[in-house]
């Protein structure tokens, strides 16, 4: 009977993030925002080309972004207007999103509660933990597109459920059951994001140590299938790309790997990102991320860091009962050691170089915040007895995270504000060339680059298969391959397609810089390379841009 209402009690935290879900993925639909992020357009056309391209198979999948986002994407998007409109990209982030709030609460109760059953104050506590992630704007906004951050959080939350009741077991059975949960998680942690190699490694070592220290072999059999399970993830991954492209760490330091990209884009006026070999630097660009994420006015984001540091303290202090808690701290030095020498970039505004870029990293630390406010109420409540003083502590924490989220969604949530201010220029010659690329004859073929306006096709509805772009080609031929389609086209243009988009400076463009072909129509937009589509068959074609 218990145990059904703690069940019930989750459905109905469920069904409260599934209406916000559903409400506010209406709102970014209705204002045409659930494709603002070029990352949000490249997952969904990554998982799109698995099926529809002329060479079409799990090697679209690529290298660098890990595979299991775009995987649970297909299913959705397969009918065109799922695809078109970004619908179908965004179910499995809400889906996402509901189980991250149900695991926070799930966590937070059962933390405070344990070995007992839930107290009212445990319950109150979980709740408010929930609402505090719930609410979010700018994970709200996040789980409304095909980005991977509400599904990594929901796979990286509940693997640290499982692993803390694995912890607080009461049956070896039952040990043995959540470990396999949480490993379970995690290998899907591992195959969203980078960020879940890093708990795994971590996670695992603390499940060895408790390994060695047990006195069961059937708990140390449990232990190494879970070290195997959350192993088995990144060795298969390295396995794909020393299969497919000769190298087991293409994603790190290859072509289109963040060290590489960053190289490329490495100029004498701005020789490095913040943080770059400096892990201490990067983590207060973190940090600081993390903040703008949950409050605007810089006392309020203090007094977020008080509330965080005195959860851990607490954490610290009851470390058999909470100190599997410690483990939502996993992001800070992930992030410090990735944005230090992995080459990865995050800009704040109001710090040098005052600009806003990959903010959203900061959503990783919401858990810890979540937690931290419920186990503070919590604490509060017990340490007096006196009701006015309980009420008073309850109102106080609670409208600290109130008056946070109101800051920003006056001030505009940061991940939505990068992603506008970022997309303005993209989205305008996105929008122009795909009103060119709807003129063109239903069966035309095209030849175009993908890597960075791919949008342009999804909006005019043209299917990819219509396309000869850099995915169609042989990646395990090495370092490179003449015979493959892409290069064979980019070779001989007229011979493969009948038109061909050219943006200035990629590779399409670099093909044909030495024809006499003369555009159809140019397009310019401010802040973008100019983009040119052209007649690749002859001089005076019966159907043509306009």
């Amino acid at each position: 009977m218990r145990k059904q209402r703690r069940d019930r009690e989750t459905a109905w935290v469920a069904a409260l993030a599934g209406y916000i879900s559903l409400f506010s993925f209406l709102y970014y639909l209705r204002q045409g925002e659930l494709l603002l992020y070029g990352d949000a357009v490249a997952h969904l056309n990554i998982a799109r080309r698995v099926f529809d391209s002329r060479t079409p198979g799990v090697l679209q999948l690529g290298t660098v972004w890990l595979p299991l986002p775009h995987l649970l994407m297909i299913p959705f998007i397969v009918a065109d207007s799922m695809w078109r409109t970004g619908i179908g990209a965004s179910i499995p982030s809400m889906l996402a999103y509901v189980a991250s709030v149900a695991g926070v609460f799930r966590l937070v109760r059962g933390a405070l509660s344990f070995p007992a059953e839930p107290e009212p104050a445990a319950r109150g506590a979980a709740w408010m933990a929930a609402l505090v992630l719930a609410a979010n704007p700018n994970l709200i906004y996040m789980q409304a597109t095909a980005m991977t951050e509400a599904l990594y959080l929901a796979l990286f939350i509940w693997a640290i459920v499982y692993f803390y009741e694995f912890m607080q077991r009461s049956t070896v059975q039952q040990a043995q059951a959540l470990l396999m949960k949480s490993g379970a998680c995690l290998a899907g942690a591992e195959l969203t994001r980078y960020d879940g190699w890093f708990a795994a490694a971590i996670m695992g070592v603390i499940a060895l140590i408790w390994a060695l220290r047990s006195q069961g072999r059937n708990s140390r059999a449990a232990v190494a299938r879970f070290l195997i399970m959350i192993a088995a993830a990144p060795a298969l991954w390295l396995a794909y790309n020393a299969a497919v492209y000769r190298n087991p760490l293409e994603f790190a330091n290859g072509p289109y790997s963040a060290k590489a990209i960053e190289q490329r884009n490495t100029t004498p006026a701005f020789p490095s990102h913040p943080g770059s070999h400096n892990p201490l630097v990067a983590g207060v660009y973190f940090l600081k991320s993390a903040e703008l994420n949950v409050a605007q006015p810089e006392l309020l984001q203090r007094v977020w860091v008080i509330l965080v540091l005195g959860s851990t303290a607490l954490m610290c202090s009851f470390a058999r009962r909470l100190g599997v808690l410690i483990l939502l701290w996993l992001p800070l030095p992930f992030y410090m050691l990735s944005i230090a020498y992995s080459g990865v970039p995050l800009f704040v505004p109001g710090w040098w170089p005052f600009s806003n870029y990959n903010l959203r990293y900061g959503l990783q630390l919401l858990p810890l915040f979540a937690v931290a406010i419920g186990m503070v109420i919590y604490f509060l409540i017990n340490v007096t007895r006196n009701r006015r003083l309980q009420v008073v502590a309850v109102v106080l924490v609670s409208g600290v995270a109130a008056w946070s989220y109101a800051s920003v969604w006056r001030r505009e949530p940061v991940c939505l504000r990068e992603a506008r201010v970022n997309s303005r220029t993209r989205l305008a010659l996105e929008k122009e060339l795909a009103r060119q690329l709807s003129m063109l004859p239903p069966d035309a073929s095209i030849l175009m680059y993908l890597g960075d306006h791919v949008g342009a096709l999804q909006q005019a509805g043209i299917p990819l298969a219509r396309t000869i772009n850099e995915g169609n080609h042989r990646v395990w031929k090495q370092p490179t391959d003449p015979e493959g389609l892409w290069e064979r086209a980019l070779a001989d243009p007229g011979k493969y397609a009948d038109y061909a988009v050219a943006v200035d400076e990629d590779p399409v463009a670099k093909a044909l810089a030495h024809s006499a072909r003369t555009s159809l129509v140019q397009i310019q937009v401010s802040g973008q390379p100019a983009a040119a589509v052209y007649y690749l068959r002859d001089k005076s074609p019966g159907n043509q841009a306009r």
